[in-house]
């Protein structure tokens, strides 16, 4: 089952963590420092979670979560046959999973991509926090990035 992907970015994980489990009553599938993601059942929902404070409380991307690669390049060809333009990246990292996907961008600027996860990526960092690691805060200079933008 294909499922739409949200990406906040918020100020502070843990209290964002806190609300959206309480608000789709489950808990995230994946956390990692600064980043959380949950796989909401119903309605069917992507939702990831960038702690940002720079620039909290803004959409960080849009996307949709496909169950194969033949699923992502049946979506390339049908959106470059209507004249999209496709940013592709073949086994990348982001989000903490390793990833086959491609970009494209709405007329206003919001970028969607359409992804299929073939791995996850550095699970010895589940429910740790930036703090547990010793790494400066989310969205500073110098801060490792979760997620694509």
């Amino acid at each position: 089952m294909s499922r739409l992907q949200l990406a906040l970015n918020v100020n502070d994980i843990d209290a964002a963590v806190e609300f959206y489990s309480t608000l789709f009553g489950t808990v995230p599938a994946k956390r990692r420092p600064g980043y959380a993601n949950f796989a909401v059942p119903n309605p069917p929902l992507k939702l990831v979670l960038i702690e940002n404070p720079a620039d909290s409380g803004t959409l960080n991307h849009l996307g949709v979560e496909r169950d194969s690669m033949e699923e992502v390049e049946a979506e390339a060809g049908r959106l470059e046959a209507a004249g999209l333009e496709l940013r592709v990246e073949g086994d990348v990292v982001c989000c903490y999973a390793r990833q086959d996907k491609h970009w494209v961008t709405g007329p206003d600027g919001q970028s969607w991509e359409n992804y299929v996860v073939l791995a996850d990526s550095q699970p010895e960092l589940e429910g740790r926090a930036h703090a547990d690691l010793g790494l400066v805060e989310a969205g500073s200079a110098g801060a490792p990035s979760a997620c694509c933008s």
